[in-house]
């Protein structure tokens, strides 16, 4: 089918971020003490908002964020970021060809949004429809944000494809009435990633951006 629109989530689908944004956490989380490796908080924290990490570290392991958490952390994945953050291969070119209205739609925060894409050189692209979960009362895996875009495209949710790489992001798809594509590119993914996505209701899986294009007809 041809789309009027396509909403792209950020880490992990725009950027190569998600292991290291899971190595980050987990360093920032061991120095208050608590034994977690890179694996198990990508496990447990892809595609949350902060909010939601936040009430899942509490639940699991006792522990409540400090106030400064967020500003401690980001100090630490900028001079990740600035060493080792990429561009997911090809994505440059499918944004540059792509026709129909097209935004950013991403559960991360409006500081690490940001930095991810500047520092990639695909903020310039997307600008500015650049669209963070501060803007609407549930991140994913509620469908608020989505249709948030959709609205601000004036894009029928019907007709919109978005691309995600987690289980929450393909869940706010769904929900919002969208075709979802689900991208295991990113280096996070491995061998059952395709198969979680399906069970959510992903409508199509793939592992490149070349794949991407051509569902999306570019």
């Amino acid at each position: 089918m041809s789309f009027s629109c396509v909403i792209f989530d950020c880490d992990g689908v725009l950027i190569d971020s998600e292991v290291l944004s899971a190595e980050t956490e987990a360093m920032a989380l061991r120095r208050h003490g608590i034994d977690i490796s890179t694996e198990r908080a990508m496990g447990l924290f892809l595609g949350l908002t902060h909010d939601d990490m936040e009430r899942l570290v509490l639940r699991e392991f006792g522990f409540k964020f400090p106030p400064d958490h967020i500003e401690k952390t980001m100090e630490i994945l900028r001079e990740v970021y600035k060493e080792r953050l990429q561009a997911i291969p090809g994505v440059r070119a499918v944004i540059e060809k792509l026709t129909v209205p097209i935004c950013v739609a991403s559960n991360s925060p409006p500081s690490k949004l940001g930095l991810g894409l500047s520092l990639t050189g695909l903020f310039e692209l997307l600008y500015p429809h650049i669209y963070c979960s501060a803007l609407v009362p549930r991140g994913k895996p509620a469908p608020d944000l989505f249709l948030y875009a959709a609205r601000a495209l004036k894009a029928d949710p019907k007709t919109t494809a978005v691309v995600e790489d987690s289980v929450a992001g393909v869940t706010a798809a769904k929900a919002a009435g969208m075709t979802a594509i689900g991208f295991i590119g990113g280096l996070h993914h491995g061998p059952p990633s395709a198969d979680r996505l399906r069970a959510v209701g992903a409508d199509h899986v793939v592992e490149t951006m070349e794949e991407v294009g051509a569902l999306l007809g570019v």
